[in-house]
Order: structure tokens, then sequence, then C-alpha cells
């Protein structure tokens, strides 16, 4: 999060730059390179190999939502991992605007919670893209209605679930949205200052474009700070050679369920005629008793059966197996 100015001083330090007292190309030309004080009573409890860490599961988070998403927004979403650092809870909730969305992420099995904060030009955006609208924020920002809230609530449990999967390597999480607060004063989860991580992704929708900051306290995370490293996380991963993943894709595929009809016989008729069916009309069929009947797979069009009973069930009995050449 860097450095926190006040309204105070980010206007004298523009007042200084306009006129003149502060040469902005001096100021960039002096060196990077700076000495910064480690306070060993208040050590860096994450370290590079821990934000690494999050950053590949984050990096795995924003490929679910830009995937899922779409599906509520009915527009595209680009998401990528913007930067991760570690600081004190204070510096994260002091930067904070009002009003804001913060969602309450209670981290269970782990003790404590997280935050998720979404800008809130993008919450805009997305309820005015879920109620019909075009993405569009509002030019000035305001307080969230009560309806607005819901929708918000909507949009965070979404995000929320989608965190699972990506954590699964590190442990097994069942998360749920506690709540949902727009004011930073109620979102004091841990004391001011305990040591934080923030993961910050970057969030495109169509043409608006804001931040998704996640705020992981160490007192949360701190039962497994052991698994968060490349080591651990590469190590989950099961090694295989072809024939072992083929297998393994073709046992995964063995337990998806398809949809299989059996078509009895296709017929035209008149809309006139659809509309007035009543009891015991019959509707003739351009097949006979005797002919096969296509069996679909899908929409898929896979074997030829012939239909008959099994106990006191309708079935049908494979003749044969239509190949993709075919």
């Amino acid at each position: 999060m860097g450095e926190v100015l006040s309204q105070n001083e980010i206007d004298s330090l523009l007042a200084a730059l306009s006129t003149g007292e502060l040469d902005a190309e001096e100021m960039s030309k002096k060196d990077e390179k700076q000495v910064r004080n480690y306070d060993f009573a208040r050590p860096a409890k994450f370290s590079k190999e821990h934000l690494r860490t999050l950053e590949i599961i984050y990096e795995h988070y924003g490929r679910l939502l830009s995937t899922n998403l779409p599906l509520y927004l009915r527009k595209s979403v680009q998401i990528s991992v913007a930067s991760s650092e570690t600081v004190v809870f204070s510096e994260f909730s002091n930067a904070l605007s009002n009003p804001v969305i913060l969602g309450i992420v209670n981290f269970s099995p782990l003790q404590g919670q997280i935050i998720l904060e979404l800008a809130p030009n993008l919450g805009f955006a997305m309820i005015d893209r879920m109620l019909g609208g075009q993405g569009v924020p509002i030019d000035k920002e305001r307080d969230f209605s009560d309806i607005e809230l819901v929708i918000l609530n909507k949009i965070m449990t979404i995000c929320m679930q989608l965190m699972r999967d990506p954590w699964k390597n590190v442990v097994d999480i069942e998360p749920f949205l506690e709540r949902i607060e727009t004011n930073p004063q109620f979102a004091q989860i841990i004391a001011p200052n305990d040591m934080i991580a923030i993961v910050t992704l970057n969030l495109k929708i169509g043409d608006v474009e804001g931040f998704m900051n996640i705020c992981l306290p160490f007192s949360t995370v701190e039962d497994i700070m052991d698994k968060l490293n490349t080591k651990f996380w590469y190590s989950t991963m099961k090694e295989s050679n072809d024939e072992d993943y083929s297998q393994y894709v073709e046992s995964m595929i063995r337990r998806v369920d398809a949809p299989v009809k059996a078509v009895l016989g296709k017929s035209m008729i008149t809309v006139n005629d659809f509309v007035n069916l009543q009891y015991g009309d019959i509707i003739r069929l351009g097949t006979r008793t005797e002919d096969e009947l296509e069996i679909y797979v899908g929409n898929i069009k896979k074997f030829m059966a012939m239909p008959g009973k099994s106990d006191d069930k309708y079935a049908v009995r494979i003749t044969s197996v239509i190949r993709e050449e075919e």
C-alpha cells in the first residue's frame, strides 16, 4: 500500500509543485534505492516465497472469475494479478475510501476472516449490468441502496465461492460470506498493528477498470504458512506419465453424466392442430413399428436401437453404433 498521505498533505504537495518549490524532474532523478527501517519488534511475517505462492493461487482465482462472471454480467471480464505486498492492517484500512465494498469472509476451517475489497466504480458497473444497463458506473459516488446491497451480496458470494478451488492444493476451505460493509470503520476484523498480505487483482469489465484487493491476515493463515511455498505447491501435484494421465482422464470422463434420448419418430402438424390437441388424439409419426430408433447422446446421433421393455420400464436394445466418420 505504501505510505498513505492525508488530503492536506496531498494539497500541500500539489501546491509546491505548481509554485516551483518542488521540481518533479529532480525528484524523479533521485536514487530509487532507499534504506528502509526494519522493525525487529514487528517483523515481516510474510516472505517473498509466501507472497509468490499467494500470487499463484490468485492467478488461478482470476482465471475462474474471468470465466464465471461473464455468465452473470453478460460482458467480457479481464482479470490479472497486479501486485502483492505485506503491510499492517491500519495502512490498509486508512487507505480505504468511503463508501467502499468490503466482503467479510469467514475462511473456515481456518481461524479468522479475510476481506474482499471491490472498487466502488466496479460495484456500480456490475449493479448497472445486472439490472439490464450498459455496465457504466455513476459519475458521482454515493452510498449504496438496500436493493443494490442485495445485488452486491450475490456478486460477492459468487466471488467468494470461486475461491475454494485455487486453495485446494494448500488446504480445503469452506468459506462463507458473513456480511458486506460499506464503511471501513465497521470492518476492523483484526488489531490495527497486525500484519496482513494483500493481493491486488486488476479487473476490467468492458470499458470499466478497477481493483479488487484480497486482504489475508497473518493470524488467519498462520496454521498453513509452511504450505505457502512453491516447493510444497508442486509436491502436491503427483507426477504421472502420459499413460497414467490418459487413464485418469478416461476415468474422469466415465463419471460424467450425459443425456441420452431415443427418438420414436417425427411429424409435422399445424399450430392450429397443436393447440387443439386433446387427450386420446393420435399423431402419425414418420416411422414404422418395426423400424430402428435413432439414439442421441446429447445432440449427436450415436446409436440405432429397437424399442422394447425391461421389467416394467420402457427400454431400447442397441443394434448398431454410428461411428464419427459415418
